[in-house]
């Protein structure tokens, strides 16, 4: 019969360490990634009247909630925890419509957003919340 600690010790220690060992070989811990949200809405408000509601926030952090203006960037940095689950969610809300979306995922964005100085960039339109990687070329990822 199998003694269950001579099997669990190292399967414990091979699920605790293949996370550290994957993020450590390229540096992921060390990465300071920018997120980017920038109100990219049309707007009949006079100027200086915000027209985007934006709430962001991951489990550990609440950003609090930003009144935005007419192309107006929010930013803000996060890293990738050791076990890759570092999330910042946001909810949008704009005449009537209201989203929610994934801001940071690292498992998502930790490459993605490399390519452009460690930046995710995100534009809130008319038709939806929009991916850039470049920005260069948009993608609507979430739609209202």
């Amino acid at each position: 019969m199998v003694d269950l600690k001579q099997f669990a010790f190292p399967m414990l220690a091979f699920f605790v360490m293949y996370p550290l060992a994957i993020a450590a070989s390229e540096d992921l811990l060390f990465i300071n990634y920018h997120i980017h949200v920038t109100n990219d809405l049309p707007s009949d408000l006079p100027p200086g009247v915000p027209s985007l509601h934006l709430h962001c926030k991951s489990k550990d952090e609440d950003l609090g909630e930003k009144v935005m203006l007419k192309h107006e960037d929010y930013t803000w940095d996060a890293k990738i925890n050791l076990f890759r689950t570092t999330l910042f969610f946001c909810y949008a809300w704009w005449e009537g419509k209201q989203q929610y979306f994934e801001a940071f995922k690292a498992t998502r964005d930790e490459h993605r957003c490399r390519i452009y100085h460690n930046s995710c960039l995100w534009s809130v339109r008319e038709d939806g919340i929009y991916f850039s990687k470049d920005s260069l070329t948009w993608y609507n990822e979430y739609q209202w």
